[in-house]
């Protein structure tokens, strides 16, 4: 609670401003154009599926209910025939952006908490503003970044998407240590 109460400014700040960050990253630069390709004849396929009625939530097809259905030969030959897909299925009516941006910024207030939290037990009051920046660039890069992996290893996700991910979280964790270099230094 102590490091909450002692840099609740940089917290804050840094967390705003990787937000405005991000949406200049996201919103006005092609940099996530393609991180996402359509599928071929998406309108035939979007009509396939809608009887099904798939509820909102993530799926993979196929899908098993046990590792021994896994090893069985009808399963092999479901995942040879293809196709084989992960996705996630989202509530149709339109896309809730405000509710995602709310969640993404309480998100960056939580990375720069744990940046806080990094920061206050391994920096002295006397350490110089390079020591201060290193510690939170690092603690702020795993919280934007690290995660992002664990989709390309298990999942399949793009590396370039991930890569691209990467690039942006060095951004956001430039910002952060910036701001904890500039504020807890002085």
């Amino acid at each position: 609670m102590t490091i909450l109460l002692t840099l609740w400014l940089p917290i804050v700040l840094s967390a705003v401003l990787v937000f405005v960050a991000s949406c200049i990253i996201h919103m006005f630069l092609p940099w996530h154009t393609n991180d996402y390709v359509g599928v071929e004849q998406q309108d035939k396929v979007q009509e396939l599926l809608r009887p099904f009625a798939i509820p909102p939530g993530d799926y993979m097809l196929p899908k098993c209910s046990t590792m021994a259905e896994m090893r069985t030969p009808e399963f092999k030959e479901k995942v040879a025939k293809g196709p084989v897909i992960i996705m996630t299925v989202l509530p149709g009516g339109g896309m809730a952006i405000g509710k995602n941006m709310l969640y993404w910024f309480l998100y960056l207030l939580v990375v720069a908490y744990g940046t806080a939290y990094v920061v206050g037990h391994s920096v002295q009051a006397s350490s110089t503003c390079m020591a201060i920046c290193k510690v939170a660039a690092m603690a702020s890069f795993m919280g934007y970044c690290l995660s992002v992996w664990q989709m390309t290893i298990w999942y399949s996700r793009s590396v370039v998407t991930s890569l691209k991910t990467t690039a942006d979280s060095l951004v956001y964790a430039a910002i952060t240590a910036s701001v904890f270099a500039w504020l807890v230094h002085r």
